[in-house]
């Protein structure tokens, strides 16, 4: 049989479901639309497609290394946050679907120009998650988070960024790593798209993706164990104890690049955890650029995101950069872990 003809017989597929045909045929079902949603989307995908490009090359070109900045939450910049960062506002500030954008690396709301429309929506994001890994070639990524303005219009401002993240309308993470791959999720299932380098389009490779409700692998900083308070040790202890038939002992599966974590756990299953310790009493992740995007995304995809006690989506944000303890990924891991916090209070 030629190679032609077993192609024929395989099962049906789409190898043409691009990331712009997938958001097309999203807004078709929604006579209603304007396609407002649908060009904001289309442009975050060419900004994460000429930050992949600065990535790939990083170590052929002067990208590489730190600015010598720190950014509003106190974090080293490097070169290609900088860069990323820059991308990603240029990108998005003239599209005119935007009303505002708040970057991790910025101390406050990023206005959109005054000889630029403002649109119905606001962009929070983390242009760069992981970047401490950038110059040892590990796994880095893009974080986003899109939520209809609530006022009614003008410029955006705090109350527009403020949201709790069940509010979101959309969010998306990117991974530049072996591959590049944009996930994504308007409320109606979360997609991966991998992008071909060969034609710079991102192809559908990953539909509908479903987190496992158990795992059998864990992640989080053990360097911190002294640190933290007695329920999570405890519960790190219980993951670690010879137990077959429960699945333990799991398997620490630590990457130090929270969108590389979290992507694993959404093909595999696992738990991320991230809480808080004595360093950081208010937990180290930010809840509106790094936690709300992945917990929308995480819910949607069958799993589960807290902060010990409450569910990361139901948090109101007091400021831009607000802080908390995380815990997502399988549905009965963050259940059980939630457990184990409740115990030691």
């Amino acid at each position: 049989m030629s190679s032609v003809e077993r192609y024929r017989r395989a099962p049906e597929r789409n190898p043409l479901m691009t990331l712009g045909r997938h958001i097309d045929e999203g807004e078709r079902k929604h006579p209603e639309a304007t396609g407002d949603f649908s060009g904001l989307l289309s442009d975050l995908a060419i900004a994460v497609k000429l930050i992949w490009r600065e990535v790939s090359k990083a170590g052929l070109i002067d990208i590489l290394g730190t600015t010598n900045k720190h950014n509003a939450s106190g974090d080293e910049v490097k070169k290609l946050d900088e860069f990323a960062d820059e991308t990603i506002y240029k990108a998005m500030n003239h599209g005119g679907h935007l009303c505002a954008m708040a970057s991790e690396e910025s101390d406050s709301l990023l206005n959109i120009p005054a000889d630029y429309p403002i649109g119905k929506y606001v962009l929070i994001y983390d242009p760069l998650d992981g970047s401490s890994n950038i110059d040892a070639d590990v796994s880095i990524g893009s974080i986003f988070g899109i939520y209809r303005r609530v006022t009614s219009s003008g410029p955006g401002t705090l109350a527009d960024c403020l949201q709790p993240g069940y509010k979101q309308v959309a969010a998306a993470y990117t991974i530049y790593g072996s591959s590049t791959i944009f996930v994504y999720c308007t409320g109606n299932g979360v997609h991966g798209f991998t992008l071909d380098p060969s034609v710079g389009e991102f192809l559908l490779s990953h539909e509908n993706m479903r987190i496992p409700t158990r795992s059998k692998t864990y992640s989080i900083n053990e360097g911190n164990y002294l640190r933290w308070d007695n329920g999570v040790r405890t519960y790190v202890d219980y993951l670690k104890e010879n137990d077959p038939p429960s699945q333990r002992p799991y398997s620490s599966r630590y990457v130090g690049s929270l969108v590389a974590d979290f992507h694993r756990n959404m093909l595999y299953g696992g738990i991320f955890m991230y809480p808080k310790d004595t360093v950081h009493p208010e937990g180290k992740l930010r809840l509106l650029y790094e936690c709300s995007p992945l917990a929308f995304i995480a819910e949607h995809a069958g799993g589960r995101a807290s902060d010990g006690c409450r569910r990361i989506l139901d948090i109101v944000p007091a400021s831009l950069h607000q802080r908390t303890p995380f815990f997502v990924g399988s549905e009965n891991d963050v259940k059980e872990v939630e457990e184990f916090l409740s115990k030691s209070v």
